[in-house]
């Protein structure tokens, strides 16, 4: 059995310790944040655009910390599962692996390549996993729409466009969300899923060209990429930013194009399901029957701590590369310019 300790309780942190009760192989058993009253259990300050929020916990059982170095020193932990800010990442991060201690941290890895460098070196240096929480992966719709391209029963991927929209948080405008420097805005914390996906679906593109929107911090709050396949026959393409209205809090899906099948999701029109339209005119429903995304994801990674084997899909070098094409999406969008992707880079 792994113990877990969860630094940060905020809404990322409070999904991750709900998940880890259906987890096989691990337990919760510490926690740490500054906020005394989330220490004593009362999360109800907690909220967040899905789900529900955080309500009052039992933490009798759970050894707490007001500092993270702290709970770095509980010789009981095997893994750390780290929920702040973006740009506490490298800093929280080096320190656990450097204490002995496995990772996972949320996604973005981090807000520059060179973090993220100095994190994997850190990873590889003390013999310890690093795993990144782009949970876009364990999605169901989108993990079933993975197998479908994958596996090749409607012959290949010609084209694919997937959108990402919310209205800006309320609850973030005082909250590190709304800070570029500690975020990286809507176009890395939001928009870095669905690139992930994209490199999950098709690879890593050649080039990508992106248009966008400001905010008045100097963020990019809304863009519209192109992901460029040289010498392939390959269109893909998405939306991804906060400029929604308060009454559309989140909306996210796709349209992907096979040879003999359009496949079609969307939170708000297909619910959980995927449409699969036919070649016949026939549209098929499909329900995919798999667990809970977040549930999904720390199991992998339990698991994969466990085994001692390198994730495909939540390590620290997959995370690094989608982090790298948002940078460059940005550039696109500064320039006005297509962008290559320097695959040494």
């Amino acid at each position: 059995m792994l113990n877990v300790g969860l630094i940060g309780v905020g809404f990322m942190g409070v999904t991750h310790y709900k998940a880890f009760r259906e987890v096989e192989g691990a337990q919760v058993t510490a926690i740490a944040t500054r906020d005394a009253q989330k220490l004593s259990g009362d999360w109800t300050s907690i909220q967040g655009n899905f789900g529900d929020g955080g309500g009052v916990q039992d933490l009798s059982n759970l050894s707490r910390y007001e500092n993270w170095r702290e709970l770095l020193a509980d010789e009981t932990i095997d893994l750390v599962d780290i929920c702040l800010p973006t740009h506490l990442h490298r800093e929280v991060s080096i320190a656990a692996l450097e204490a002995g201690k496995h990772v996972l941290v949320e996604k973005p890895l981090a807000l520059s390549l060179e973090d993220c460098d100095a994190m994997i070196a850190a990873a590889q240096k003390a013999n310890r996993m690093l795993l990144v929480g782009h949970v876009l992966r364990f999605f169901p719709a989108f993990a079933e729409v993975h197998a479908i391209v994958h596996g090749g029963k409607f012959g290949k991927l010609l084209g694919a466009h997937f959108k990402r929209i919310i209205a800006f948080p309320t609850w973030a405008k005082d909250d590190h969300f709304a800070d570029v420097s500690k975020s990286g805005g809507p176009a890395i914390d939001l928009h870095i899923h669905d690139t992930d996906f994209v490199h999950h679906l098709a690879g890593i593109p050649t080039q990508v060209r992106a248009t966008g929107v400001f905010s008045t911090n100097g963020a990019v709050l809304y863009l519209q990429s192109q992901y460029l396949y040289e010498g392939q026959n390959l269109c893909i393409s998405s939306q991804s930013g906060a400029l929604a209205m308060s009454g559309l809090s989140f909306e996210h899906g796709f349209d992907i194009y096979l040879e003999g099948a359009t496949l079609q999701f969307n939170n708000l029109t297909t619910g959980e399901d995927v449409w699969i339209y036919h070649q016949s005119g026939d549209k098929e429903v499909l329900r995919p029957d798999r667990a809970d995304a977040f549930v999904a994801q720390l199991q992998h990674a339990v698991d994969c701590v466990s085994s001692g084997v390198t994730s495909p899909l939540i390590s620290g070098a997959v995370a690094r590369e989608a982090l790298k094409v948002c940078l460059k999406e940005q550039q696109s969008v500064l320039t006005g310019a297509a962008v290559s992707i320097d695959e040494s880079a």
